[in-house]
């Protein structure tokens, strides 16, 4: 029998990059997801295209060999596939954990494989796995709880890809970016190992790894959507171009940079030089990257362990400087009542209807007495004013 993992998702994260990464692996890939006419056009359509997009051109590849099951008409087959599968996967958003984790559940108690199933979150949130897992424990009979990790092992993962917007009518096809990191931690494997995918770096100690890109890769493309946006700009590539956005982007991640080095040890350089990488992918104009989908569910954003708030506490906590990082969180409560995203018109809402104090704690969970506290009640108060 060949290798078989589920997917949780069909969207382009899912189909572009896991799916991908997966096939490339030997694995059969089957999709999970909600969405009937996601699930209908994988059922229907025998392959589909990624394309990697770089400086130096394009690369297309053909992914065939998967399967997709809609959970929400179809639940036992879903089950029954996670019952015997070796590795469970997902890309579905952090907020949506929580409505795949039943079935998951469900799916890990019955299954009679010798070997658990690898259980991994390719989220763009610290802890997504452990996050899936908690949610996956409260599902699980507690007289079943002991014995759960017979059953699964959960691993934390870190995943860096751009998936830039789509062209029209395409379909099941991806364009996606060429450049991929996806780090897993090792450790929960134990003596069993962890699964073949030689896409994955398998590391010791992930944290480094996960707050690294985070606080870079998330942090300064963020800052670059919503800086854009409020100077009129169509693409990340365009505001990159503006020179003036470029230097706050450098300043801000010169910020999270004397925080990751001074954390995690990691060589200055290394990370001046990580620092480099990250902005020239966002300058790649073949990506044509919109500032509205980078900059969607600011919400989220702008939550407390999150690309802004999560290096600014932190740095602000050690004494550190964080100006520029308070630009980003001020650029971030400006993306209100976007078109097709519903989380800048509740921004919006939250803003208009909260005093400052409240809406501060609302939207970043930040307690009163922290040090960064009093900096963003000043910034919130600030954007409140404006608001016609």
């Amino acid at each position: 029998m060949g290798k078989k993992a589920i997917q949780f998702g069909g969207g382009n994260i899912g189909r572009g990059f896991v799916a991908e990464l997966l096939h490339e692996a030997g694995y059969e890939v089957v999709f999970i997801d909600v969405m009937d006419n996601v699930i209908t056009s994988l059922q229907e359509t025998p392959s589909y295209q990624v394309t990697e997009v770089s400086e130096e051109g394009e690369n297309t590849k053909t992914i065939t060999n998967y399967r997709a099951v809609n959970s929400k008409t179809h639940e036992s087959d879903v089950i029954k596939e996670i019952s015997d599968a070796d590795v469970v996967t997902c890309a579905v958003g952090p907020n949506i954990l929580k409505f795949i984790a039943p079935v998951i559940a469900k799916g890990i108690d019955a299954r009679v494989a010798s070997k658990p199933v690898a259980v991994i979150a390719c989220e763009n949130a610290i802890g997504a796995t452990d996050t899936l897992h908690g949610f996956i424990k409260e599902r699980t009979d507690p007289g079943r709880v002991e014995t759960l990790y017979e059953r699964a092992q959960f691993a934390n993962s870190a995943i860096d890809r751009i998936v830039p917007t789509q062209p029209p009518n395409s379909g099941l096809n991806v364009r996606i970016e060429k450049f991929y990191e996806w780090v897993v931690e090792k450790t929960p494997f134990g003596d069993v190992g962890h699964p073949d995918i030689p896409a994955i770096h398998w590391v010791d100690n992930l944290a480094p790894y996960i707050e690294r890109k985070l606080f870079t890769v998330n942090t300064g493309h963020a800052t670059t959507a919503y800086y854009g946006y409020k100077l009129g700009k169509k693409t990340i590539a365009d505001s990159l171009a503006d020179q003036y956005i470029r230097g706050i982007v450098h300043n801000v991640l010169d910020e999270t940079a004397s925080l990751i080095v001074a954390k995690h040890g990691i060589p200055e350089e290394e990370q001046k030089k990580y620092v480099e990488k990250i902005v020239s992918r966002f300058a790649n104009h073949y990506l044509e990257d919109t500032v509205e989908r980078v900059g969607r569910a600011p919400l989220r954003k702008l939550s407390r362990n999150e690309r802004f708030i999560g290096p600014a506490s932190q740095l602000a906590e050690r004494g550190q400087k964080f100006d520029a990082l308070l630009g980003s969180i001020e650029m971030a409560l400006r993306f209100q009542n976007v078109p097709g995203d519903d989380e800048s018109v509740d921004l919006f809402k939250t803003l208009s209807q909260l005093s400052p104090g409240d809406a501060t704690v609302e939207l970043t969970g930040l307690e009163s007495e922290h040090p960064l506290y009093n900096h963003v009640l000043q910034v919130v108060d600030k954007v409140k004013l404006d608001i016609k």
